[in-house]
């Protein structure tokens, strides 16, 4: 089994700055590409960020040029530095990781986050 628990949301005014964190912990072989998710209240979740294992990035364009994802793979953790915050950002933070249990043979499963709350006042 695979858990992954994020750490770092909270509130924060416009324009401030706040770090998530997602470590996971288990029986992981490798991880594959690792990401951060949200969803605010009536809303689809959506795609915020994701790194591959070889650490190439990719933004949505909503967040583009304000966060940054990175990640630590001797810690099979990610990092979300979110700065310039508005209050669109608010909603809840999803990590995400495609975890491979087993080599070989390979098998990967994809894993999720409870999620953490970010909530950015105007």
């Amino acid at each position: 089994q695979v858990q992954l628990v994020e750490s770092g949301g909270g509130l924060v005014q416009a324009g401030g700055s706040l770090r998530l964190s997602c470590a996971a912990s288990g029986s992981i072989f490798s991880i594959n590409a690792m990401g951060w998710y949200r969803q605010a209240p009536g809303k689809q979740r959506e795609l915020v960020a994701a790194i591959t294992s070889g650490g190439r990035p990719n933004y949505s364009d909503s967040v583009k040029g304000r966060f940054t994802i990175s990640r630590d793979n001797a810690q099979n953790t990610v990092y979300l530095q979110m700065n310039s915050l508005k209050p669109e950002d608010t909603a809840v933070y999803i990590c995400n990781a495609g975890v491979v249990v087993t080599h070989p043979p390979s098998v990967g499963y994809d894993y999720w986050g409870q999620g953490t709350q970010v909530t950015v006042s105007s």
